[in-house]
């Protein structure tokens, strides 16, 4: 089977999303952007690649070769009483839980409550483009219309609110048109991959090794590398007239 290069277009649109790579105990923040561990586990869940599995360790050194794009896309609300659309802001929400018997490292189980903060996207919308052979992207958009396992945007209760899978395009300027129309890409903010460190402006470890144990310490632990990118901030959008 010959392949080729295409670009497989996401749609990231939820209520709820986050997208965690810091997050540490009882803090756990997201960013402002997909991060490709996010992504990609999305991904690995939908083609039933179970964590540290052989077939993991196959198809996920794939998967991370294909340079990630991702876009900012402004929401926007229409109003109920005048004829015209409001801008939505990309939100952060924290979320405060107290919860108690959760089990130690050691096996115990902890009686006192152990408090947590999550931090949620409110009404985020993502466009995502990943780039590479056409073999592995047709798996990619197969498993994404008939996902074996639960998709969700970084956590279990962020559900998406619309489908995933977009398209797959010959060309990159066909995929960003389906996600923005005409819109100029100067005037959203866009994530890149970038091959030399001069070239991007921050340093992100979401590149997933192994999606594996993460109370292990052997070869099966959960083990993440560090990602290049260069995060490009849109300029505001010109005033409607």
């Amino acid at each position: 089977m010959s392949s080729k290069v295409v670009y497989l277009t996401l749609l990231l649109d939820a209520p709820l999303q986050s997208w965690g790579f810091a997050s540490r105990f009882q803090r756990r923040t997201t960013g402002l952007h997909p991060t490709k561990s996010g992504v990609i586990g999305m991904i690995s869940a939908a083609m039933g690649l179970a964590k540290g599995s052989q077939k993991e360790s196959e198809i996920l050194p794939q998967l991370l070769r294909l340079p990630m794009t991702s876009i900012v896309i402004p929401g926007h609300k229409q109003s109920t009483w005048q004829d015209n659309a409001e801008d939505l802001p990309l939100r952060r929400m924290e979320d405060f839980h107290t919860v108690q018997h959760t089990r130690r490292a050691s096996g115990t189980i902890n009686r006192d409550a152990v408090i947590t903060r999550r931090q949620y996207l409110l009404d985020a919308h993502f466009g995502v483009i990943l780039e590479g052979d056409s073999v592995l992207l047709e798996q990619v958009a197969s498993a994404l219309l008939d996902p074996q396992w639960g998709v969700w945007f970084g956590r279990k209760n962020c559900i998406p609110a619309a489908p995933i899978y977009r398209g797959l395009f010959t060309t990159q300027n066909e995929a960003l048109r389906l996600l923005i129309d005409d819109v100029p890409l100067e005037y959203l903010t866009v994530v890149t991959e970038v091959d030399r460190f001069d070239e991007g402006t921050d340093s992100i470890p979401d590149q997933p090794i192994s999606f594996g144990d993460d109370k292990s310490s052997g070869p099966d632990a959960r083990r993440f590398a560090v990602r290049r990118v260069k995060i490009q901030p849109g300029i505001r959008l010109p005033a409607k007239e």
